[in-house]
C-alpha cells in the first residue's frame, strides 16, 4: 500500500493507496508541532483505527507547503515504518511543466493538483484549491502549468472577520437560506459564501476571455470547495481526492523500487 500525505498550512491529510483505489483518508493538524516518535506513533493508531496494518504501508510520498514539519515527519516514516519518502520537490518527475517566470515557487500542493486535473480529465484545464488560500491554477494542452491566481480561502477571510472585528462572533461556515441576511451572523455567512461564488465565477470568466478556452474544463477541490462547487455552473467537476490522487500519480511515475 501507498500512503499519501498532503501537508498544508491548517491540516495534513493522509490517503492510503491499494493500487488505484483510495483504502483511507484521515487528518491531523499542522500547526501542532510534534517529534518524530508523535508523528510515528499517532499515524500508525490512524491507521490502525481505519482497519490498515502500518506494515502493509510500502512507500509514502509527500507534498509539504510548511518547511518547519518535515524533519520531523521525514525522520517519523524512517524510523517507525522503515521507509524514505518521496517529496514533490524540484526535479521530480510530475508529468507538469512549469512555464512560470521563478518555477520553484510553485507551491507543491498546486503542482500536485495540477498534475492530477490534467491526467485525469485533460488539458486545457483550470484547478481551484479552496485551501486555507484558495488557488486558481491554469494548465494547457499540453501539460504546462502557465498561470495562477492566490486568495485568502473562506476559513482565513472568516478567521479575519471574527478576530479583527471586536463585535463579530465566530461563526459556522455555511450557506445562509437567502443572501437577504438579518442579522449578524447570517450576513456574515452570506458575505464569505456569496463573495467567494461571486470571486470564483468571476476569475473562471476573466481567465477564459484572456485565454480564448471557453470550453475549458473547470474542477475543484479541497475542504470547502463541496459548498461553492454546489453553487455555481462556473465549476464542472468537484473531486474531494484530487490533490491524493495527485501524489499517486506522481508517485507512479517515479519507477520506485523497480
Amino acid at each position: 500500500m501507498l500512503l499519501g500525505v498532503d501537508v498544508g498550512n491548517t491540516n495534513i491529510t493522509f490517503g492510503v493507496f491499494d493500487g488505484e483505489e483510495i483504502e483511507a483518508t484521515f487528518r491531523m493538524t499542522t500547526k501542532l508541532l510534534r517529534t518524530s516518535d508523535e508523528y510515528g506513533i499517532c499515524i500508525r493508531d490512524l491507521l490502525k483505527h481505519n482497519g490498515i496494518d502500518y506494515e502493509n504501508i510500502h512507500d509514502v510520498i509527500i507534498a509539504s507547503v510548511v518547511p518547519n514539519v518535515m524533519h520531523s515527519l521525514l525522520s517519523s516514516f524512517i524510523k517507525y515504518f522503515g521507509v524514505h519518502p518521496v517529496v514533490v520537490e524540484p526535479g521530480i518527475k510530475t508529468g507538469i511543466r512549469i512555464a512560470t517566470e521563478n518555477p520553484r515557487q510553485i507551491g507543491a500542493d498546486r503542482i500536485v493538483d495540477a498534475a492530477a486535473a490534467y491526467e485525469l480529465y485533460g488539458g486545457p484545464i483550470f484547478v481551484i484549491d479552496f485551501g486555507t488560500g484558495t488557488t486558481y491554477d491554469l494548465v494547457d494542452e499540453s501539460g504546462a502549468f502557465l498561470s495562477g491566481v492566490t486568495a485568502p480561502g473562506i476559513r482565513t477571510s472568516a478567521k479575519a472577520l471574527w478576530e479583527d472585528a471586536a463585535k463579530l462572533p465566530e461563526i459556522e461556515i455555511r450557506k445562509p437560506a437567502s443572501i437577504l441576511a438579518k442579522e449578524t451572523i447570517s450576513s456574515m455567512q452570506a458575505g464569505l459564501i456569496y463573495g467567494q461564488i461571486g470571486q470564483t465565477e468571476y476569475i473562471i470568466q476573466k481567465t477564459k476571455e484572456e485565454t480564448g478556452w471557453h470550453d475549458m474544463k473547470v474542477v475543484a477541490t479541497g475542504g470547502l470547495g463541496k459548498i461553492i462547487a454546489t453553487e455555481t455552473k462556473a465549476i464542472d467537476i468537484y473531486d474531494p481526492n484530487l490533490t491524493l490522487q495527485g501524489l499517486r500519480l506522481i508517485y507512479n511515475k517515479q519507477n520506485r523500487g523497480k
